[in-house]
Parts: C-alpha cells; sequence; structure tokens
C-alpha cells in the first residue's frame, strides 16, 4: 500500500527540534502525565510510595491537578466518584504491593456501579518481574492476579516506549460501556529512567458505541406496542448513560409505569403520576412487576437488591438492555438487547407506537397508598423525619453520597434524588467507608456545588484521617454521621437472627471534637434541628462535620 507524502504532519523547524530535543529532566513518570494531559484528564488522585516516585515527581511539571488522599482505599472511592460524577476517566496513582492492595475494595465497588477509575500502580523493578522471589520491597509473585478478577483490563509496562500506548488502552477500555475500572503497571526502574522520548502529544482514545441490533429493537418495539400492562425498571446504565429525558419520553409514549432501581435513582421524576418510586424492597412493588405482561429492564442486572432478594419472578415477557453482555438473562429468561442504554431507548422511542392506558397512573398511586400504609404501620416516625430533614437542607443540584448505613437503606426507598446523577452510594459491592472520601471525589470534580456525605459512626471511622484531605483542599463538603453507638444495621440482622447482636457494640470519639482538631467545623445535632443545621453547614464555605446521635430502624423485609 502506498502512501501520499504530502498526508504526513507537517512540522516547523521549531516543532521539529522540540520533537528531536525533548527537554532534559523528564524520566518515566512524565510520560504517564503526559499521557494523561494527552487524553483529557485534569485531575488525578492517589497516594505516593517509594516504587511510584517517578510519577508523582513528574506531576510538578505538568498542569494536572492532584488531590491525594491518605488510605489507597479511600483515593480509590474518590477517585470512583469523581468519574461517576463527570463521566470521565478518573486516574488513580499507586504504589507497588500494599499500596495496589489497599485499593482493591474501592475498585471491586468501581466495578459493580461502573464508574470509570484509571488505576496506574507501580511495580517492583523489571529485574524482579516473571514470578522469582528476589525479595524486592512490596513484592508479589504475580501483583495482577490481585486485581485481574476485579478490573475489566489489565495492562502491563515494561519499556518507557509502552507507557503511552498502555495508558490510551486503558483509557479506552474504562470508557467502553459498561464503563469500569481498569488497571496498568509499570516497573519502579521503567518510571525513573530517563525519557529520550517526544514529549507525548494529544493522543485518540475514544471509545466505541455500543449499539443494539436492529431486529432486537423491531421485537422489542412490537411487544412494548401491544402491551396491556408494561413496565419499565431502570437501572443505573440510564443515569450513567444520560438518558433519563429518553426514558421519560418512552414511558409516558407508553403510559408505561417506571420503578428505579436504588443505582438508578433520579433517573426518573419521583412526583411523575408514572412513578412507581424506588421500593423495591417491597412486596406490593414485587407483585405490580411480575403482574406485566411486558417487562422492560433498562441498564439492570436485576441482582439481590433490585429483585427483592430474588423472590422476584416474572410472569410477563421480559425485554432487558444491557450494556454488560455478563448481565444479559443472568437472573431472567429475556429478549437480551445488549446496547447502551441511552442508544437502545432512543431507538425504541422511533419504533414504538403510542399506547394510551388511562388506568395505569391510578394503578401507580394504589401501589403507592400500599407501601405508605405498610411503612406507617410500623411506627417508625423518626426515621421518615430524619430522611425528610436531609431531603429539606440539601440543594437539588448537590450530590450526595451514602455509606453502607441504615439512613441509606431508607434513602434507597424512600429518598427523592429529584436530579440524575446525584445520589450515589456503595450498594454495588457493599463495602463500608465509602461515603466521605466518595464525596471529596465529587467536590473535587466541581467545587462550586456543595457535597453531602452520609455515615454511620461505623463507617465514618473508615475514613476518618480523610478530614486532613477535605481541610488541606478546602473542599465544599459537609459530612452528616449519624452515631448509634454500633454497626446498626448488622445489629438489627443479628439480633432478628440470633436473638442478640456479637462484635457491632463500638467505642467511638466524640465526633465533633475529632472533627474540630482537623481545623472542621462540627456541630451537634437533634431530629429537630437536624434540617437547619444540615442546611447551614451546606451553605457555609469548605468542609464541615454534623454529628446525629439516634438510633433508627429499618422497615420490615417483605422477602424473609
Amino acid at each position: 500500500m502506498s502512501h501520499d507524502h504530502d498526508d504526513r504532519p507537517q512540522l516547523t523547524a521549531a516543532q521539529a527540534a522540540a520533537v528531536l530535543t525533548p527537554p532534559p529532566g523528564r524520566n518515566g513518570g512524565d510520560l504517564v502525565v503526559e499521557s494523561l494531559q494527552g487524553l483529557g484528564a485534569t485531575t488525578v488522585f492517589g497516594l505516593p510510595g517509594q516504587h511510584a516516585l517517578g510519577m508523582f515527581d513528574a506531576l510538578r511539571r505538568s498542569s494536572l491537578r492532584y488531590v491525594g488522599l491518605r488510605v489507597e482505599n479511600n483515593a480509590g472511592f474518590a477517585a470512583d466518584a469523581y468519574g461517576r460524577i463527570t463521566g470521565e476517566v478518573a486516574p488513580l496513582l499507586l504504589s507497588t504491593g500494599p499500596g495496589a492492595l489497599t485499593s482493591l475494595a474501592a475498585l471491586q465497588e468501581a466495578a459493580a456501579a461502573s464508574a470509570p477509575v484509571l488505576a496506574i500502580s507501580s511495580q517492583v523493578p523489571t529485574a524482579g518481574l516473571g514470578g522469582g522471589r528476589h525479595g524486592y520491597l512490596h513484592e508479589l509473585r504475580d501483583q495482577q492476579a490481585s486485581v485481574r478478577d476485579i478490573v475489566k483490563s489489565v495492562h502491563t509496562v515494561r519499556s518507557a516506549s509502552q507507557i503511552p500506548s498502555a495508558i490510551a488502552a486503558a483509557w479506552e477500555s474504562a470508557l467502553t460501556a459498561p464503563h469500569g475500572p481498569v488497571w496498568v503497571e509499570i516497573p519502579q526502574d521503567v518510571l525513573l529512567a530517563e525519557a529520550t522520548l517526544p514529549v507525548v502529544s494529544a493522543m485518540d482514545a475514544t471509545p466505541r458505541e455500543l449499539y443494539p441490533r436492529p431486529e432486537l429493537t423491531i421485537a422489542a418495539a412490537h411487544l412494548l406496542s401491544n402491551a396491556e400492562r408494561p413496565v419499565i425498571i431502570a437501572g443505573g446504565g440510564v443515569v450513567r448513560s444520560d438518558a433519563s429525558g429518553k426514558l421519560r419520553a418512552l414511558a409516558e409514549k407508553l403510559d408505561a409505569p417506571v420503578v428505579t432501581t436504588f443505582g438508578g435513582k433520579g433517573a426518573f421524576p419521583w412526583e411523575h403520576p408514572l412513578s412507581l418510586r424506588s421500593w423495591l424492597e417491597d412486596r406490593h412493588t414485587t407483585d405490580f412487576l411480575e403482574d406485566a405482561d411486558v417487562l422492560l429492564v433498562v441498564g439492570s442486572g436485576l441482582g439481590e437488591l433490585s429483585s427483592n432478594y430474588h423472590t422476584f419472578r416474572p410472569r410477563g415477557r421480559v425485554i432487558q438492555i444491557e450494556a454488560d453482555a455478563g448481565k444479559l438473562e443472568s437472573n431472567h429468561p429475556a429478549l437480551g438487547i445488549h446496547s447502551d442504554a441511552r442508544e437502545a431507548l432512543a431507538e425504541l422511542l422511533e419504533a414504538v407506537e403510542l399506547r394510551e392506558d388511562a388506568g395505569a397512573a391510578e394503578r401507580v398511586a394504589t401501589v403507592l397508598e400500599k407501601v405508605r400504609v405498610r411503612i406507617d404501620a410500623q411506627e417508625l416516625t423518626l426515621e421518615q423525619q430524619v430522611l425528610a430533614a436531609v431531603r429539606e437542607a440539601l440543594p437539588d443540584a448537590s450530590p450526595s453520597f451514602w455509606d453502607m448505613t441504615i439512613l441509606a437503606y431508607w434513602a434507597w426507598s424512600a429518598f427523592d434524588a429529584r436530579r440524575p446523577n446525584t445520589m450515589h452510594s456503595a450498594q454495588g459491592a457493599g463495602g463500608l467507608g465509602y461515603g466521605f472520601p466518595a464525596a471529596i471525589g465529587a467536590a473535587s470534580a466541581d467545587p462550586t456545588t456543595p457535597v453531602l456525605a452520609v455515615s454511620g459512626d461505623g463507617g465514618a471511622m473508615y475514613s476518618i484521617a480523610e478530614l486532613a484531605t477535605a481541610r488541606q483542599y478546602d473542599l465544599p463538603l459537609t459530612w452528616l454521621i449519624v452515631d448509634d453507638g454500633g454497626y446498626g444495621i448488622l445489629r438489627e440482622y443479628m439480633t432478628d437472627a440470633f436473638g442478640e447482636a456479637t462484635g457491632t457494640e463500638l467505642s467511638r470519639p466524640d465526633f465533633v471534637a475529632l472533627a474540630e482538631s482537623f481545623g472542621v467545623p462540627a456541630v451537634r445535632t437533634t431530629p429537630e434541628s437536624l434540617a437547619a443545621d444540615l442546611g447551614k453547614a451546606l451553605a457555609a464555605p469548605g468542609p464541615s462535620v454534623v454529628v446525629l446521635p439516634a438510633l433508627l430502624r429499618m422497615f420490615e423485609p417483605t422477602h424473609l
């Protein structure tokens, strides 16, 4: 094949000189940060370590903004939230061995929630690779083996010239639907070696779009157009693909009720006449979904929480739109459509016929009333009061990040997220300690909007060190800590199952005094003053802490 020489890039003499004689003082770490800049990154998260110092040295020669957290797992949660909020790749710089391993729980959450995190870890020097026992500091026999089950893809570098290509390939993998965490590892000596390669310029790592196959769209449109009782379950894929507008248009064209999963909060307007809200852990909702003759599931694998703990047994036809091929029909037989939610909804919207169902909104109202009566019968006024106070205080545009705590479990079902992509939790992998470091990531993405984190006292202790991070970067976030003296939900589970709880009661600090020792203003509140105290904290610049001593209870489950 011949090439037209006129197609070659035409360099000026100055540009040619710059390429042929790159600036001195660069190392392999510079190739890392230049690659990230060339791909469009602006912010990186992480924690330095001995093997990774080449990357961190290069940061000072770059325009990248560095947000350093105190624990690698928390840095991973911050990157996860940055990726969720922006839809952009969030680079996470890690060191070898303990540093890499400490990030794994956060990367598991990023994988479960499809957050595009690009973890770049150092490795032992090249001579130590290959599984031999050389006795290097931080040495693992196979570091990749620890991450391979968690991330989407693993990319290994053994020479400086491989760095830009490896990072570009990982970047593309992270952003290809379904989004997710990816892993690059680079030996210490490669990061430290003098870089003689030209400065990395703009690179292209554009992910391919994932469109539905046309025959599947036609089949799905026919089923929906001719259904008597169509219902839609909207999952996190709708939020991630920015498809809430398409979802609403389709629901209204079909007169189809919509329930959002806990990961799909905000995908459909809470107060819409067709909104079943998010009461998935409720038998009335489960019965309604089972009664649908055609059920459209968009961007959800119908996992444990979305299926009322696998008690859901659909009787009608199921259509499942899912970007993760592994989740198609993994729980229920369906017309499986492997596609990004936005692309599939757009094509369905064109293909379905207008349906009118005057009784749909009335049936939705009936279900919601049954749910209300069930909850009201359990005398859970305090819990509803606290959740309402949080909703009152939180600006509509403010994102919130919820740890695995009783108030969060309430929020999954009962909190109006108001807008798409504003409510996030660790419900994908279910690990503790997510809320506050995730809020740091979101506040780093948009320092003009206050961010809320919600934790219990147990989860708060996982990330208390990050009060120093919030103060250091003066981030606009408020941390609500609900202090019930232990792991409250585990206390309930064990008491219900065994008659008493073991290992759930916790000694804990005076959170107000502790926060103030970090230079972070803090206040102890009551359920009655929570809305005012939280609103005041969110309106103030910089970080703040609000502590609510309260023993909250869960509503009764319906799946047991």
